[in-house]
């Protein structure tokens, strides 16, 4: 084979020679005129390649279509970035525009403008948008020098690109694309005409405020935000599913239900009020029974910790932006010690792995700790109690020989996964990311690694998805996405395998052959941080806890005055059995506190007359119902204190 061909493989097996430098729209054209006029992109290497790059090496390739959802909509909400900058600098050319990304369900963009968006001038933007969807023009792309680059956004009057070309690392390729006449700076890739976006499936969605680059020193811009997918129908569904979401809002309900808030004083932090607590608390619980039944210990580490720890891990250098720095005058220093808030477990766990000899009978040794961290995020990405700057992990650690990886993997999936069908999510599936271009250690470690994470899903009975290139540089993961009761993805749980924190931190063992050993260390949470799983699950649920989460259980509500008595009484009896229950002996009509206290999304409400006095019976009215039962007094308590048990109790 000459040194100007090349040779691709297809997913089929089969090879073909091709001149090197071939792109994938000629490829797909060779193979037939049907596939060439499906085609939006290709996969070359496990990479999204543009039907117009180049490929010059070797390579495994797939052709791409609107078939293929992933990619398909990757392409759309991109393309939709460019289309709707290209439209707001057609209605208003005096904007400049910034950056578009790709986001979950859409895209949003940044646009530096004098007056602020208003809701009608999204639709004007909507409607430009469609026409040059409709006008079908083509999508094109070159590389270009970077004093190209910035002598045509100088002259163009484009401070912002300017800037983004400047922070483009040397060596890396400067790429241009047109949509039509419109021209933006992006690493691609896109679809090859604007009328392969769907005009039908695409809304713009709110604006809001956003500094340049998330820096607080920079210009405010005004962000659109917009939603995309590849039908109408699917578009409609994602409405619908947007309008149940704002009833279910964690927010909202938080304060319906009374559970936490939030204030300037404290940004990013919960200030949890005692029902919050209450639900925090039981979790907490939970996950340390369920821990301890799996042959976890658990330790508490120190919040802050010294400078010098984060420089031997490696943090203070890929990490020091996002940590909260505490400086303090220490006695006899000659300067202010340095110290950070820790932003995660890890290296305070290897400091408890070193106290002492570890011998390889000791591992593997599952280490746990329910810990209070702390990172900087930037104060627009704050979102309720799903977003914060202080947030506890349920946060482990496994150290382990590498012959145990694959046991230990398959161990945390059975444990994760009855964790998640007791909090009521049987729908989840697993990722795994694997070696990424720029990593450490050898091709056979990383050949076990991967291995031992695919073969502990598959032992564990579950598939996988693969996610090339998405692994840590030290090490592949798995990420275990739950989807809730309104079809939302939630990426929750993480298993991540760790050569690499070990090493630099001297943790070792002794080793049948009586040398020292690295062990090899496995990250993993199973909720992530209890703020953001307490979300998920009042959202999921839309507040309606199953009875041993609720933090309030029952109400006992007198209908009149003279029942009062036997209201304390049903009460009393209620908590004694475990009940968390209250009474409500206001002087206020019966459906008025039914109102009340189901807003409050009480499981159960008891209301007491004088005939249920004089029968010691209650009137059971269950949260989402609007029948009534009658039930005597003792019958209740037992069947309450059995739905009341936690699932790993029953």
């Amino acid at each position: 084979m000459s040194q100007s061909q090349i040779t691709l493989t297809f997913p089929d097996g089969s090879k073909r020679e091709f001149a090197a430098g071939v792109t994938a729209g000629d490829v797909a054209a060779s193979i037939s005129k049907s596939l060439a006029k499906a085609a939006i992109s290709a996969q070359v290497n496990g990479a999204h390649y543009d039907l117009q790059w180049p490929i010059d090496a070797d390579a495994r390739i797939s052709i791409n279509t609107m078939k293929d959802q992933v990619p398909a909509l990757e392409l759309i909400r991109h393309d939709l970035a460019h289309i709707m900058a290209r439209a707001v600098q057609e209605i208003w050319p005096d904007v400049k525009v910034t950056i578009g990304p790709v986001r979950d369900y859409g895209w949003f963009y940044d646009f530096d403008r004098a007056e602020p968006f208003t809701p009608e001038d999204l639709g004007a933007i909507e409607a430009k948008m469609k026409q040059i969807i409709n006008a079908r023009e083509p999508v094109r792309t070159e590389v270009w020098s970077r004093e190209a680059a910035i002598q045509h956004y100088v002259e163009s009057g484009e401070p912002y690109k300017v800037e983004l070309v400047n922070r483009i690392p040397e060596g890396e390729n400067i790429r241009m694309y047109w949509h039509g006449d419109w021209q933006d700076l992006c690493r691609g890739p896109h679809l090859q005409s604007t009328g392969q976006v769907p005009a039908d499936a695409f809304k713009l969605t709110h604006v809001a405020g956003a500094y340049w680059l998330g820096d607080s020193t920079r210009p405010m811009l005004q962000r659109i935000y917009g939603i995309a997918f590849r039908t109408r129908d699917d578009l409609k569904a994602h409405m619908t599913m947007l309008e149940e979401a704002a009833k279910r809002d964690h927010r909202k309900l938080g304060k319906e239900m009374d559970l936490f808030h939030m204030q300037e004083e404290a940004p990013g932090q919960v200030f949890w009020h005692p029902n919050g607590w209450s639900i925090y608390t039981t979790l907490q619980d939970y996950m340390r029974r369920r821990q301890r039944a799996d042959g976890y210990v658990e330790v508490n580490t120190p919040q802050v910790v010294n400078r010098n720890l984060w420089e031997k891990s490696g943090h203070w250098a890929n990490y020091r932006e996002n940590m909260f720095i505490v400086e303090v005058d220490e006695e006899g220093a000659k300067e202010k010690v340095v110290n950070a808030l820790k932003p995660m477990n890890c290296p305070c766990h290897v400091q408890i792995f070193n106290h002492g000899i570890k011998s390889y009978r000791d591992l593997p040794l599952r280490m746990a700790e329910f810990g209070s961290c702390a990172r900087y995020e930037p104060s627009g990405a704050l979102h309720g109690i799903m977003r914060v700057r202080g947030f506890t992990q349920d946060d482990a650690h496994i150290f382990c020989m590498e012959d145990q990886i694959e046991a230990e993997t398959k161990k945390f999936i059975d444990f994760l996964a009855q964790v998640y069908a007791d909090l009521g999510f049987t729908n989840w599936r697993i990722k795994l990311s694997t070696r990424p271009e720029k990593r450490i250690g050898t091709e056979e470690s990383w050949d076990h690694a991967e291995a031992a994470l695919g073969n502990a899903c598959k032992a564990a009975g579950y598939d996988f998805e693969i996610q090339e290139g998405e692994g840590a540089f030290y090490g592949p993961k798995l990420e275990f996405v739950l989807t809730d009761a309104i079809g939302r993805d939630w990426q929750c749980g993480t298993l991540q395998v760790d050569p690499n924190l070990p090493e630099r931190l001297d943790a070792s063992y002794i080793g049948v052959d009586g040398a020292k050993h690295r062990p090899i260390m496995l990250h993993r949470a199973c909720l992530g941080s209890f703020e953001r799983f307490i979300g998920i699950l009042i959202e999921s649920h839309a507040g309606k806890l199953p009875l041993w989460l609720a933090p309030r259980q029952v109400v006992v509500a007198s209908i009149v005055s003279d029942a009062d008595d036997y209201v304390e009484e049903v009460a009393a009896k209620l908590i004694e059995a475990g009940i968390r229950a209250e009474c409500d002996t206001r002087n206020e009509k019966i459906n008025y506190k039914v109102r009340e206290h189901s807003l409050g999304k009480v499981p159960y409400i008891f209301a007491i007359g004088m005939k249920e006095v004089e029968e010691r019976t209650v009137s059971v009215r269950h949260l989402g119902e609007t029948r009534t039962e009658t039930v005597g007094l003792d019958e209740i308590v037992a069947r309450l204190t059995a739905e009341a048990l936690p699932p790993d109790l029953r």
